[in-house]
């Protein structure tokens, strides 16, 4: 076997370590991104409930501080409701994963 034969087989043995180096560590970034979603998809739940909560202590304080004779339409309360509902609903809803 030739010098040259010799080093291209090291070659080759060498490329196919760092090909099976690289792929053990795209699958480690894989696991830890998904623990960062994962993570993340908790702290979305836990800051949308955070939200309809205060929306919900606004609503209250702003009825107290309200004037006796003038109460909100409960259809405009609902309507601004459901307008929060759809804004927060668009920010926190589960994306569409995309495929590589």
């Amino acid at each position: 076997m030739t010098a040259l034969a010799l080093r291209k087989k090291i070659l080759l043995a060498e490329s196919e370590l760092n090909r099976a180096e690289l792929v053990e560590e795209l699958n480690t970034i894989s696991m830890v991104l998904h623990g960062v979603a994962d993570r993340a998809k908790k702290y979305s739940s836990v800051a949308l409930s955070a939200s309809l909560l205060m929306a919900g202590l606004t609503y209250f304080w702003r009825i107290k501080s309200a004037p006796a004779n003038k109460k909100p339409s409960w259809w405009q309360l609902l309507l601004k409701g459901a307008k929060l509902g759809a804004t927060l609903w668009s920010e926190f809803r589960p994306r569409p994963k995309m495929e590589m």
